[in-house]
């Protein structure tokens, strides 16, 4: 009896559906040490471990699945799951998120998340989700410097002639442009190369970003220019995340939300760590005076606060200056 019934017993768990295992890909554009691509791992590695083993996290780094715009067009129609992306592709998608990147409205990260955090980053959010994007997590991308290879910029007036590359950011390239430079908008991947054929004399990013991609190497000025904010957006495609049962999409966003509180603690060690770095390398720093700068680049906030999303700019704003 005991041998009949054990052996029903095992029939029918066999004939119970198993719980489906979930593999997810994830696309991002840096190299393999710098903060994006850490908590990226961490991400996954949290993920696993949550779920019992059953949804596990293909990362696909350092442009290897395309560029950010590539990426994001993948997560829309469905052929990537996830990407630690980037301000200026997201805002072809979601203009709000310009509001974050108005020249000299942050004198640090921590106040841009401050606002990300809120009311602010849940009402952005909302916008993203309409747009086919569930943000996981708004991860930190630093404020920017101008480096080149032709002479330091201690004033606006330095600009002029120049060629600078900007990645996909309208508002990046309307500082550029206010600072009398020409923006030349080339991708991340190809900047190195794009630097040293001199096909830009120069370009923005975080000390961290030029350090991790070596562009020291074909620059020789650093100013100190402060002038940018930029978010990381840590974003889902909404047919992935749709795909996902309720309990599942917890999981998800416990570890994105780990993965977030690590990818903002190692940006800003990081940075403190590319600048003595690149000192140690010989580039040549040059603080600026920013009041000329700040004047120069004024009438982009008039810009954008007249124009389509600047309800949304306002409010970003006004908070800022709190």
């Amino acid at each position: 009896m005991n041998a009949v019934f054990l052996s029903f017993f095992a029939v029918l768990l066999l004939s119970l559906p198993a719980r489906a295992e979930i593999v997810l890909t994830l696309g991002h554009a840096v190299t393999a040490d710098h903060p994006r691509a850490q908590a990226s791992r961490r991400f996954a590695d949290t993920l696993k471990a949550q779920s019992g083993g059953r949804i596990s996290v293909n990362i696909l780094g350092g442009a290897s699945f395309g560029d950010d715009v590539a990426m994001l067009q993948a997560l829309q129609d469905g052929s990537l799951d996830i990407s630690a992306n980037s301000q200026g592709p997201v805002s072809a998608f979601v203009p709000e998120i310009n509001a974050f990147g108005l020249p000299f409205l942050f004198d640090r990260p921590e106040q841009a998340l401050r606002l990300l955090d809120g009311p602010l980053g849940q009402q952005l959010a909302q916008r993203m989700a309409q747009a086919g994007f569930i943000c996981l997590g708004f991860w930190d991308n630093g404020i920017r410097h101008f480096s080149n290879s032709v002479r330091p910029l201690l004033r606006p007036a330095d600009f002029a002639g120049l060629k600078l590359r900007t990645p996909a950011d309208p508002v990046a390239m309307d500082i550029v442009r206010a600072l009398g430079a020409q923006p030349v908008e080339i991708r991340f991947s190809a900047l190195y190369q794009a630097l040293q054929r001199r096909t830009v004399d120069g370009q923005e990013n975080p000390l961290l970003n030029i350090w991790a991609a070596r562009l020291h190497e074909v620059q020789t000025h650093i100013s100190l220019t402060a002038h940018k904010y930029e978010i990381t957006p840590f974003v889902m495609s909404h047919r992935a995340w749709q795909a996902l049962s309720g309990t599942d999409r917890e999981i998800v966003q416990r570890a994105a939300d780990e993965a977030t509180r690590l990818q903002r603690t190692l940006t800003r060690s990081a940075e403190e760590e590319a600048r003595q770095a690149l000192m140690a390398a010989g580039i040549h720093f040059t603080p600026v005076n920013r009041l000329p700068f700040v004047k120069a680049t004024r009438p982009i906030h008039d810009k954008w606060l007249s124009g389509p999303s600047g309800a949304y700019v306002r409010q970003v704003v006004e908070a800022a200056a709190r």
